[in-house]
């Protein structure tokens, strides 16, 4: 029998848990994450991590495997997930992989992209630039060296600027023109289930999931990362937004609505990626259960 990976995708706060573990169950096999917040093992309540009760339902991959203080990229995902499918199609036909991430999800699916080694000293620079002279400095800058790269970059995440920047000087090329290349097919069939709603219903559960945060110790927790915030791993909504209030640049009412305001532009750049995606079967979020996996069951029978 063909070895199959079920994604479910879509954006946050959407109930993609709760499906994943669902599906899980029913075909008796496990989870991998693919939410790059919920890797670390200092942030729980700000990246929501599946509680104990839905990690000790079924087991799990990638939740809070890595510290903060670690070096880990979409590289390292993609190696090391591939390398869990492995064994976990030894033992079974069916493995479900779940998150909001999009670059992540589609590294195992599809593959990365492979760019040249450059000067590991360009990364430095550019991060100098984007500390001293803010985001704008290197926006405009890969506007410059790859307009066609910057027309569908998320532009406000300095990361994947500066991931694409340090190829274009390193390289005298533009990053545009190593991506997309034709990838070896994986060793598995995929289907990919995708989740929404209607958008005041989405924003109604993502307000609604920052105050369970907060009521849970979201500030407390932020608190004791504060002397980290300059590590990427916080780069992140929920914990940027109070690093600015303990700095004394926000009160802290307005950073916790700056956490809701953030979510909601997150989650809209999540359901821009995931729509691009033609192989993406999408389903309402109120959709029974049954419904998406009699959809499944004949996928797998047709593929």
């Amino acid at each position: 029998m063909e070895k199959k990976l079920i994604s479910v995708v879509g954006p946050t706060a959407i109930g993609k848990t709760k499906l994943a573990i669902d599906l899980a169950k029913y075909f008796n096999t496990e989870i991998i994450s693919a939410d790059s917040r919920q890797f670390y093992k200092e942030m729980s309540i700000g990246t929501a991590v599946p509680s104990n009760e839905q990690l000790n339902a079924v087991p799990h991959h990638f939740i809070q495997h890595n510290s903060i203080q670690e070096n880990y990229n979409v590289g390292d995902f993609e190696k090391g997930a591939l390398n869990v499918l492995d064994n976990l199609f030894e033992k079974y036909d069916i493995a479900i992989m779940v998150g909001g991430s999009g670059l992540y999800v589609d590294a195992v699916i599809y593959g990365l992209d492979s760019f040249p080694e450059v000067d590991r000293e360009i990364r430095t620079k550019l991060n100098t630039i984007f500390k001293q002279k803010g985001i704008e400095a290197i926006q405009n800058q890969l506007k410059e060296l790859d307009a066609e790269y910057y027309a569908k970059v998320d532009i406000q995440n300095p990361h994947r600027i500066i991931r694409a920047l340090e190829i274009c000087l390193g390289t005298g090329k533009t990053y545009s023109s190593f991506i997309n290349k034709k990838k070896p097919p994986r060793p598995f069939d995929s289907i990919a289930i995708g989740l929404s709603t209607e958008r005041s219903i989405l924003y109604d559960k993502i307000n609604k999931r920052v105050d369970t945060m907060i009521e849970s110790g979201l500030i407390e927790e932020a608190r004791s990362l504060y002397k980290h915030k300059h590590l990427n791993a916080l780069q992140t909504v929920g914990y940027t937004e109070l690093f600015n209030s303990f700095d004394g640049i926000w009160d802290l009412d307005f950073a916790i609505s700056e956490i809701k305001k953030n979510t909601r532009r997150f989650s809209k750049r999540q359901l821009t990626w995931f729509g691009k995606n033609k192989d993406i079967i999408w389903f309402d979020v109120s959709t029974p259960f049954d419904e998406i996996l009699d959809k499944i069951i004949h996928l797998k029978k047709v593929m």
